[in-house]
């Protein structure tokens, strides 16, 4: 890690995180102590996933051709804090709508940067960029542990004070990142639909949109599920943190796995876990033997995806277009994916049942292993 900003990265990721963990698995209690219906939540919930279909692409747009990308993380942060102090100003749905979708619009914008940024400053060195990303599941286990027993003796009212102080450290550590060299590669002046057009690659985008889709029902319903079928809240933030845990061994031994075995292999056992996965989270709520297998498959479903589909995207996307490819490949999956697995959530949840919707998640899944199989080839 010589030359690398390493804690100061890490850094950043810690907090980026750390907002992850006390708004998935949280901010759904919290809305709920607020009486708003599933589809209320769900489709407040899904903001967080909405504005990342078009939000980071307009901000990858302006990094790659400002050659600024920390500038733009930033702006991005401070607006995104600003924008978010508008919670304590009012609680009614229209009015956290209009906040939420503020706050999501700028908050959106940085992870993507930072990841082309992390992937710039490490060079060849990409299989190194677990062990600076596995700080952010370090600071999702501290929120969500932390807070998970906080809220067995304090209402989840006081939710919204713990989120503004981690956007507080977030917007800390995004003025100490220093700017990468971007190195220039041959297809620069080409457009960027010239690589997406690609078979591969837009199959490997379409794969991921699916699997964001399936992993949509757990972000937004995973914690209600729990506590509706009688776990505490410390438990339920205990689960979270185990799966957490299992992510980071995974980022730790990934370097050596990719050794044995391909990204493409990685992919599709990741997609195969995540079928499996989301059925025993659907049918096997009442035993917690089953409920903690599942939450160990994280490390397979999140950590070994992850670091294997940003290690996909920075092949497939060089020089000047890698902070728009990794903008497109989060606002295509995460964005457009985690939308479609927020709303149809919300419109199931009470209709069909949690299991009916946990087991579409699995179908999601189980689509991503196709196209993945069918066109990936690395």
């Amino acid at each position: 890690m010589h030359n690398i900003p390493y804690w100061r990265l890490s850094g950043f990721y810690f907090f980026y995180f750390a907002f992850v963990g006390a708004m998935a698995p949280f901010w759904g209690l919290y809305l709920k102590s607020l009486a708003f219906n599933a589809f209320q939540i769900g489709l407040l919930m899904s903001l967080l996933q909405v504005t990342r279909i078009f939000a980071p692409n307009i901000w990858g747009w302006a990094a790659d051709r400002s050659g600024k990308r920390v500038a733009i993380v930033q702006l991005a942060v401070a607006l995104s804090l600003a924008s978010y102090i508008g919670v304590f100003f009012g609680t009614s749905f229209a009015w956290l709508f209009v906040v939420m979708s503020l706050m999501s619009f700028f908050w959106s914008a940085s992870l993507p940067l930072v990841e082309a940024t992390t992937l710039s400053h490490l060079g060849e060195k990409t299989s190194k960029y677990g062990r600076i990303r596995l700080w952010g599941s370090v600071g999702f286990i501290v929120a969500v542990v932390g807070l998970g027993y906080l809220f067995d003796f304090v209402s989840i009212r006081w939710l919204p004070w713990a989120v503004l102080g981690i956007m507080a450290g977030l917007l800390l550590f995004s003025r100490q990142i220093p700017e990468a060299q971007v190195l220039p590669h041959h297809t620069d002046k080409l457009p960027i639909w010239h690589i997406i057009r690609r078979p591969e690659v837009s199959a490997f985008i379409s794969a991921g949109f699916l699997m964001a889709a399936a992993h949509g029902t757990y972000y937004t319903f995973y914690s209600i599920y729990l506590v509706d079928h009688g776990y505490a809240k410390s438990s339920v933030g205990l689960l979270w943190s185990l799966g957490v845990v299992c992510e980071i061994g995974v980022f730790l031994w990934m370097p050596r796995l990719l050794r044995s075995v391909t990204l493409r292999q990685v992919l599709l056992a990741s997609f195969a876990f995540a079928v499996l996965r989301f059925l025993m989270i659907g049918w096997g709520v009442a035993w917690v033997s089953v409920i903690v297998a599942a939450q160990v498959m994280h490390a397979a479903t999140f950590g070994a995806y992850h670091a294997a589909a940003v290690e996909v995207v920075h092949r497939f996307f060089k020089g000047r277009h890698q902070a728009k490819g990794q903008a497109l490949y989060n606002g295509l999956s995460f964005g457009a994916g985690g939308t479609l697995g927020g709303l149809y959530s919300g419109m199931t949840w009470e209709t069909l049942g949690p299991d009916v919707t946990f087991t579409l998640a699995s179908l999601c899944a189980l689509g991503a292993f196709g196209l993945v199989a069918w066109k990936l080839r690395l």
